[in-house]
């Protein structure tokens, strides 16, 4: 028997949208929250965004449509039944792990059917039935090596742990360190969800750095997206880079990948810093989309693209991904998005103003970017 589709309110998605737009909690985290799927809340921050302009229309003057008897009474039915639902879910349990809203079930319930307890709580019913089994000596053991070689290489994900476990002497096969490393919440640390994905029917521009000494600030700017781990999920970061000095002009982080706070960091450094000769990026979507190129053509500013897959093309903001994740992001737990907000901007100041870089004779990108005027585009 086919699963009957969730359908849902239009108030619904606004306050779904509203969350991902204020961008302090990562797509994951606003789809938990409202139990729904991850791409819902893009699709729907996206379709806020497209039709926000309908919101300062004028008003029709048509009259508001009447409920007749019959739905009146259908809903007066349906609020009786839904009482005692509305007062088992006014615990909060929509927002807890899925240990903690198990442990709200209540089998002998007298007004709410075991049945119906699981599906508002998002569980499935065979679980409840089912008896865990303790864990023995042997995987115990095993936990705790790999809870070490974890904590000395984090870069090891199943495979490699599989590896080392052999080498040490325990013959162990590569799905019992999976579920162990499930089990104990462990994840190498890899690069996660490509942000470079091509779109379809767009414009592919040349590449025109190949052979061009770029010896000037403005000559040439550069961009990319990188993802940013949290607590619970992942943000996206978006950086402008001068290619000459190395200095971060502009930047933005968004919960979902979208063209809009790519468009907003770019527009930030072309009014504070001019406007360079040449911009470069990669073949993504958000790049290539004709929103983007637009403001790029408004401002007469060549673009230049990467070839596929030549990440060596845009080497210096991949450089400069390294540095933000290695002297920042690492090094701290990010709770939110206004924390990662927040330590970044301290961190990009930094960047800018105190931070030597080898590659600049140890001088930073503030020292080389004002030191000669700032050249504009012809």
């Amino acid at each position: 028997m086919s699963r009957k589709r969730r359908q849902y309110s239009s108030e619904f998605k606004a306050k779904v949208a509203l969350a991902a737009l204020k961008g302090e909690q990562t797509t994951s985290e606003i789809a938990a929250r409202f139990e729904i799927h991850p791409t819902m809340v893009s699709q729907w921050k996206r379709e806020l965004l497209d039709n926000a302009t309908g919101v300062f229309e004028s008003k029709s003057s048509g009259k508001t449509a009447q409920k007749t008897q019959e739905e009146i009474d259908t809903l007066y039915r349906e609020i009786g039944k839904l009482t005692v639902e509305r007062d088992f879910l006014s615990r909060g349990a929509r927002s807890l792990s899925r240990a903690q809203r198990v442990a709200l079930v209540e089998p002998q319930a007298p007004d709410i059917s075991l049945r119906r307890q699981c599906q508002l709580l998002g569980i499935s019913r065979s679980s409840m039935y089912y008896q865990r089994k303790a864990l023995g000596a042997y995987d115990l053991e095993l936990m705790r090596l790999i809870d070490a070689e974890h904590l000395r290489t984090p870069v090891y994900g199943s495979r490699r742990m599989s590896a080392h476990l052999n080498r040490q002497g325990y013959a162990v096969n590569r799905k019992r360190v999976q579920r162990l490393m499930r089990e104990m919440g462990l994840q190498a640390i890899y690069p996660k969800p490509c942000t470079s994905r091509p779109g379809v029917g767009h414009r592919i521009y040349p590449y025109l750095l190949r052979g061009r000494v770029i010896d000037r600030p403005n000559q040439m700017w550069a961009t990319d997206i990188t993802y940013i781990p949290l607590a619970r999920g992942f943000m996206y970061l978006v950086a402008i880079m001068d290619w000459h000095s190395r200095r971060v002009l502009a930047w933005r982080v968004s919960n979902t990948l979208d063209t809009d706070f790519c468009i907003d960091a770019l527009e930030e450094a072309l009014a504070r810093y001019g406007k360079p000769e040449i911009f470069n990026t990669d073949q993504g979507c958000q790049f290539t989309s004709q929103a983007f190129t637009e403001v790029l053509e408004a401002h007469d500013v060549r673009i230049s693209m990467d070839g596929k897959g030549c990440y060596q093309d845009n080497i210096l903001v991949e450089r400069l991904w390294r540095s933000v994740k290695y002297e920042c992001v690492y090094l701290k737990a990010f709770e939110s998005g206004a924390h990662l907000r927040r330590d970044l901007k301290c961190y990009f100041a930094w960047y800018n103003t105190e931070r030597p870089h080898q590659g600049l004779d140890d001088a930073t990108p503030d020292e080389v970017y004002f030191s000669q005027p700032l050249t504009q585009a012809a």
